[in-house]
């Protein structure tokens, strides 16, 4: 396996997953990964020592998710929402000298969903003290697993 760190900003993003959104929270409640979390884990991901939130990394270029280590296909999270497929990488991240184990999180978009586009991993990963919106931080991706453009 080949890793590689690449340096990003913590941006904003729609606030869907941690349900701090006021629309999702009155669709889903506490947000869309509490919902999934136990599904997940009963697909054989166990991320219940994880934040229930994305963390959203902006790099400089693009990425792609090959979807080699899990996929998640068919997911059916929510009785009144179609299935959809959710590709995992594992990763780091880096933050003020620390190292967090974490995953990069991609769930497949339907067309006409908003997305963060293809420059802004999510990353789910244990709740980290101090992280805001514009800290620079480093996200350490396997190359058999994602494809960085510059």
């Amino acid at each position: 396996m080949a890793w590689v760190r690449v340096p990003g900003v913590v941006t904003p993003g729609y606030q869907n997953a941690s349900g701090r959104n006021p629309h999702t929270q009155a669709r889903y409640g506490a947000g869309t990964l509490e919902l999934q979390f136990p599904i997940f884990k009963q697909m054989g991901l166990d991320l219940s020592a994880c934040f229930a939130g994305t963390l959203n990394v902006r790099i400089v270029g693009t990425f792609r998710l090959l979807g080699r280590e899990r996929v998640f296909r068919n997911v059916r999270w929510f009785e009144t929402r179609e299935p959809e497929t959710f590709y995992f990488s594992a990763c780091r991240l880096y933050f003020r000298g620390k190292v967090h184990a974490a995953w990069v999180y991609y769930p497949v978009k339907k067309p006409g969903v908003k997305n963060l586009g293809p420059s802004t991993f999510e990353i789910v990963a244990e709740f980290i003290p101090g992280i805001s919106y514009g800290d620079v931080v480093e996200i350490e991706v396997n190359l058999d697993e994602v494809e960085i453009v510059p």
